[in-house]
């Protein structure tokens, strides 16, 4: 059994003119503790007295006292919800357990009445204060929020109220206790409780005051003060806890920083911390520079019920809260965005407070050293505005203090990480550069060393053979002119020192200057494999350095035809894809390349059969400087292939002319 009408509210309905007052858990300690007092203090003969203490650990606080009153009177009512062993009984006094949830575990009650006394104390504890002390010990555990407790209620000496107040609460317990009837009963007789109700002041009893000096003003200006006090402790609480929750998010951002370097970890961290502890119903953190026009939602905090913008795109150009956060280099904020003429102007910012229902919105930047780096914002929604207190504007702005720390530490690791890689790829350059200078250098180098002294010291060569001692050692010359030539080559495309003249131009010309350059070099002394051409129909022109599109062409028409034999076959294909580009393939049906390898083979030295085994020559720099030169253009190149024996593909990006047209045959054969 439980019930659920408050007594205090039963009580301000018999009694219009009573008006409730709000006490702090102190206040009414203090009160409760004097009209105990009174009792103890021998004065009043067998008073009644009824307490109320909401739980039975506060009652436990409590009952040493209340055994010793007992020993004034033997009409003394305790009425607790039990959490242990409390339980109805009549030891020293009555015991009176009531359900947990009878509104009785919300009110706290003190009625004392004698023949020539009467008080009481009839108080119900606010929500808004349970609520808040909840929120409060949840964030700082280890204070004391138990003085900060609230209630709102009568504290009188006038013995009418008094009276209706000892009848209320007797109903109570003679509703869990119906075997007290006629004790109770005793009491309502000696003490003239439960007769007519006290409908307005005139009609009180005559003594009203039973006490010779009215001590009412005394005790209304002590009550005064302790309220004055409580309030003041209850601000320093707000304050240290206000302190204690901004301690702590920054913390746990800083926590993060340490743990990880990861600039990704690090947001996500920030926008589940900021956007729960304030409150918002969405919290956004993204990447943005003073220049950009728009951004990419990664790291997002949401209240249940509300739509999610991550992975979407964020308007920055006509956004004119960002504008004003690059100007200001400060935090912007919206209290009502319905009224603010920011967004009522903005037809971008309109759109989406409407469709996502924002009604109150806050951008604070991710700055360092003036530099923005990101941008965070705070959401709220619902029908009623967030006006953001200092305290709340200061957390944000720590917070984004932090963050902007944060992102330059991972920047500053991840430039120093790409500073290794580049160390450590330098080492490599160097030892293949003296792997390679060793082998390809030293060889021809001793070949025409060895040629020259023959043709020097020996006079009487046949005609023949010192031709064939001078062309060995051309061949040689030319070996080491080449190799020399790739070195400087892909070392001024990787320092940048390269000057790139585009042009307009037809890939069929470009083609057909690759194909008579390699025909060129070789001048007849290998047979070639059957060399092909199917340019797609109505290609447009390209935008590319003639010079080096012809180099790209000629690079990797000549490695094909190292690893392809004569009666193999390469294609050389050219479509335009989806994008504004042109895609051209060199295809062969030679050696293959390993799925494995089909990524290291651009770089610099790379060689299947290994830089000093080889049965093709070469540097192993010809891909290495295709790479350079399409990237250089703005392109991409990449190489597939099936495996061993199954021949490879190499294909590269050329930006087009839009609106151009070439006109050429679709399919020539070499």
């Amino acid at each position: 059994m439980s019930i659920s009408t408050s007594v205090l509210i039963d009580l301000l309905q018999a009694i219009p003119h009573l008006r409730p007052q709000l006490y702090f858990k102190a206040s009414l300690t203090a009160l409760s503790h004097a009209m105990e007092d009174q009792v103890l203090a021998a004065t009043l003969e067998q008073p009644l007295v009824i307490a109320s203490f909401q739980r039975e650990r506060f009652y436990r606080q409590e009952a040493h006292r209340y055994q010793r009153l007992a020993q004034r009177s033997n009409q003394v009512y305790v009425l607790a919800a039990p959490e242990t062993d409390f339980t109805s009984s009549s030891e020293f006094y009555e015991k009176i357990a009531f359900e947990a949830d009878d509104a009785l575990s919300q009110e706290w009650h003190l009625v004392v009445i004698a023949q020539n006394y009467a008080t009481c104390l009839v108080c119900r504890e606010s929500l808004g204060s349970l609520a808040k002390n909840i929120r409060l010990r949840e964030l700082s555990p280890s204070l004391d929020m138990d003085a900060a407790r609230r209630f709102e209620g009568i504290w009188t000496a006038e013995r009418g109220v008094s009276l209706q107040a000892a009848e209320l609460l007797l109903q109570r317990i003679l509703a869990y206790r119906p075997e007290l009837r006629d004790k109770i009963e005793q009491a309502r007789q000696r003490f003239g409780i439960g007769g007519r109700k006290i409908n307005s002041k005139a009609e009180q009893l005559p003594s009203e005051y039973a006490c010779d000096i009215d001590t009412d003003p005394f005790v209304q200006r002590l009550v005064t003060y302790l309220q004055a006090s409580q309030y003041k402790l209850h601000k320093a609480y707000r304050s240290i806890s206000a302190q204690a929750r901004k301690e702590r998010l920054v913390n746990s951002i800083s926590t993060a920083i340490r743990r990880s370097l990861n600039p990704q970890e690090i947001l996500t961290v920030a926008a589940q911390e900021l956007g729960q502890n304030l409150g918002a119903c969405r919290c956004l953190i993204y990447r943005a520079q003073a220049t950009d026009t728009q951004a990419i939602i990664e790291h997002e905090f949401l209240s249940p019920g509300v739509s999610s913008f991550l992975g979407q795109t964020w308007p920055l150009e006509n956004n004119p809260l960002f504008q004003e956060v690059v100007i200001q280099s400060e935090g912007v904020r919206v209290v009502d965005t319905l009224n603010d003429s920011r967004v009522i102007n903005s037809k971008a910012l309109w759109q989406i407070v409407e469709r996502y229902a924002i009604r109150s919105w806050l951008m604070e930047p991710v700055l360092f050293q003036g530099r923005l780096l990101g941008i965070v914002e705070l959401h709220y929604c619902g029908e009623t505005p967030h006006d953001w207190h200092p305290g709340e504007l200061d957390l944000v702005e720590a917070i984004a203090t932090q963050i902007g720390a944060a992102l330059i530490q991972a920047e500053a690791y991840a430039n120093l990480e790409e500073l290794n890689q580049q160390l450590e790829a330098l080492d490599r350059t160097r030892s293949n550069l003296i792997a390679i200078t060793g082998h390809e250098l030293r060889t021809p180098l001793s070949t025409i060393q060895v040629c020259l002294e023959s043709l020097a010291t020996e006079p009487d060569m046949p005609l023949e053979l010192r031709q064939v001692m001078l062309n060995t050692a051309l061949s040689d010359s030319e070996r080491m002119r080449k190799l020399i030539q790739d070195f400087l080559t892909l070392s001024n495309l990787e320092s940048g020192r390269v000057e790139w003249h585009p042009e307009s131009l037809t890939l069929q010309e470009c083609v057909d200057l690759a194909l008579s350059r390699l025909r060129t070099r070789l001048a007849g002394d290998e047979k070639l494999p059957q060399i092909t051409t199917e340019l797609a129909s109505n290609l447009p022109l390209v935008r590319a350095d003639g010079d080096w599109l012809v180099e790209v062409l000629a690079k990797l028409v000549d490695n094909a035809c190292k690893f392809t034999p004569p009666d193999g076959q390469i294609t050389i294909k050219a479509i335009r894809n989806n994008s504004k580009m042109v895609e051209v393939t060199v295809a062969d049906t030679g050696r293959g390349i390993e799925p494995n390898r089909l990524e290291v083979v651009f770089d610099r030295f790379y060689q299947e059969e290994g830089a000093l085994r080889r049965s093709t020559g070469g540097t192993g720099l010809g891909l290495a400087i295709c790479r350079q030169i399409v990237n250089g253009w703005g392109g991409e190149i990449w190489a597939e292939s099936q495996g061993k024996n199954q021949g490879s593909q190499f294909h590269f990006t050329i930006p087009i002319i839009e609106g151009s047209q070439e006109k050429r045959p679709s399919r020539v054969s070499y």
